[in-house]
């Protein structure tokens, strides 16, 4: 396989496309209204996800032309390179590897990378990882004082927060009774404070999670806790105030995420108690790996292990089916064929599904994190626009704030929409017998507004319709919906741990796809390291070192003044 990546508007297809785009004319009510068939020809399924494509402005041209595309850069030859392990993180010489942590236990033959055997090392952490949340969840884990934990804290930040977050807030159903986690993440001491706030340290474990044990926001969170949990216990007479009682605190009261053992045994914790990751593993795409071990005492090491099954069956559904039916690929595709082709900007994320009310936020940094790049894994210059802003909240609440731009705005804004068709909490509302209305089950009512949406955003009203309506003639064009607005839905039967491991895949592949179509490395994030780096050169002038000051620009300077002339 070439090293370089291919210019893809270099390519028969991109040019194809070309020619294909100025002579489209997207008319979703036409192509509905003239072909039957295209919701069933258009629908795919996916391990436990029915995905529909229909709503999309594609015509089966235009998904033939993507496909081709696809294979005229080698989409497949670079899945399968990254599946069996090879450097494709050019930048950092690494092998991209978050499949791995998904593998069928006793997949022959064992994938072997760099002379080591990653099945049996994601096995052996796996195993480790599973035998402490077993431990903290019977209560065999006590605190200093011996009582058993009841709250966990996971600090990380990125994708040490950003997963574990997301995905507790979706499997909440499933919690322990007993058992509560919180999650810290920002070097604000306001997320902390509040996050320890009502805690007893007597029955608090403390998750760190640094892969590096560097990281500035999550080293300082640590200590403050670590401060937090010392002054609590001896405020209780739980410990005396001496260094022997405050080093058994921490070895009962925190443990690590990270490979990082030295510096884990200087902070206090027993490096026996650090449960590690690999490389190969990006943050982003962190969250089956032990950067899960707080959702593994939340939810139980079967539930996880289900988790990575949903994984599993999304890369084996990517790696396996045909490209035109392949739906992280097409999927990926059609966002290529948006953001180049069609102009659009941003890309909305709207799972009806209060549980997925973080999914969002978490798809940010997966997506914009991997394709926010400006140069190919060559070096050289991105010859396309690249990425997107993804971005969303849940129905219906979104409905009630920004929909008002997708429905009628003046910008082309895709949006995928999420269901499941079983929710966790089925309740109904009693109805108001006053005016006839009986009971109703309100998740009914709830995906009532997923299906209409969709069908409005594709089929909008004309101003025919308005005017039959009785609407006056002034109001005509305020009232009409131009339709043609591009929507993806996704639906499942229940969001398991499974279909939200499933949910997951799917995108952390649409996002390789797109890197690949755009020739970019999807795997790397320097973007974030260099006001990382300021930081730490701009802090001593924010404490008062005039000559730091003096260094920085007029704007810094100012903005500095005015925080030290206020700061009380």
């Amino acid at each position: 396989m070439s090293t370089s990546p291919v210019d893809p508007t270099t390519t028969p297809a991109w040019g194809e496309l070309y020619t294909h785009y100025q002579e489209f004319r997207g008319d979703l009510r036409e192509w509905f209204a003239a072909d039957p068939g295209r919701a069933d020809r258009m629908s795919h399924t996916a391990g436990d996800l029915h995905v529909d494509l229909s709503k999309n402005l594609a015509t089966d041209g235009t998904f033939e032309l993507l496909t081709r595309l696809a294979r005229e850069v080698h989409l497949p030859e670079r899945i399968e390179a990254m599946f069996t392990g090879e450097h494709i993180n050019v930048t950092e010489d690494r092998a991209v590897l978050h499949t791995a942590l998904r593998r069928e236990p006793g997949t022959q033959p064992p994938l072997v990378v760099d002379g080591q055997d990653v099945d049996a090392d994601v096995a052996a952490e796996l195993d480790k990882l599973s035998a402490f949340a077993d431990d903290v969840r019977s209560g065999a884990w006590t605190g200093v004082t011996g009582k058993p934990v009841r709250t966990v804290v996971n600090i990380g930040i990125g994708g040490s927060d950003l997963g574990p977050v997301m995905v507790y807030e979706a499997l909440k159903p499933y919690l322990q009774d007993g058992l509560e986690v919180r999650f810290v993440s920002n070097i604000d001491p306001t997320d902390v404070a509040q996050k320890t706030a009502g805690l007893d340290p007597e029955t608090t474990l403390f998750i760190v999670a640094s892969k590096t044990f560097g990281t500035l926001e999550t080293l300082t969170n640590a200590r403050l806790a670590r401060a937090w949990m010392w002054e609590r216990l001896q405020e209780q007479g739980a410990i005396e105030d001496d260094a022997d009682a405050k080093q058994a605190a921490v070895r009962a009261h925190f443990v690590a995420v990270s490979t990082a053992l030295d510096k884990v045994a200087a902070f206090g914790i027993d490096p026996g108690n650090a449960f590690g990751f690999w490389d190969w593993v990006g943050g982003r795409y962190s969250v089956d790996s032990a950067i899960g071990t707080s959702l593994a005492i939340a939810f139980g090491p079967d539930a996880f292990r289900e988790l990575l099954a949903g994984f599993r069956a999304m890369d084996e559904h990517f790696r396996t089916a045909p490209l035109e039916r392949n739906v992280p690929a097409l999927m990926g595709l059609l966002n290529v064929w948006y953001v180049n082709f069609l102009g659009a900007h941003t890309h909305a994320v709207l799972p009806y599904a209060q549980q997925l009310h973080r999914f969002p936020a978490y798809l940010q940094q997966l997506t914009m994190e991997s394709n926010g790049k400006s140069v190919r894994w060559d070096g050289s210059h991105v010859t396309t626009q690249t990425g997107e802003v993804f971005w969303g909240e849940p129905g219906t609440n979104g409905q009630h704030a920004f929909y008002q731009l997708i429905h009628q705005g003046t910008r082309l804004i895709p949006a995928d929409f999420i269901a499941v068709a079983n929710p966790a909490y089925p309740l109904a509302d009693s109805g108001t017998p006053s005016t006839g209305e009986g009971p109703r089950d309100v998740h009914e009512l709830f995906l009532a507004n997923f299906f209409a949406q969709t069908k409005a955003l594709a089929f909008g009203k004309t101003a025919d319709e308005v005017r039959a309506e009785g609407t006056t003639e002034d109001l005509v064009s305020a009232r009409t919906f131009s339709g043609n607005r591009p929507t993806t839905s996704i639906l499942a039967p229940a969001l398991t741990p499974s279909v939200l491991g499933q949910l997951v895949a799917l995108y952390e592949h649409l996002t390789f796809t797109q890197g690949v179509v755009w020739g970019i490395d999807s795997f790397d994030q320097w973007g974030v390291e260099l006001g990382k780096k300021l930081a730490l050169e701009v802090a001593p002038a924010v404490s008062g070192d005039e000559a730091a000051l003096d260094a920085q620009d007029a704007s810094t300077q100012a903005l500095i003044r005015y925080y030290r002339s206020h700061r009380a």
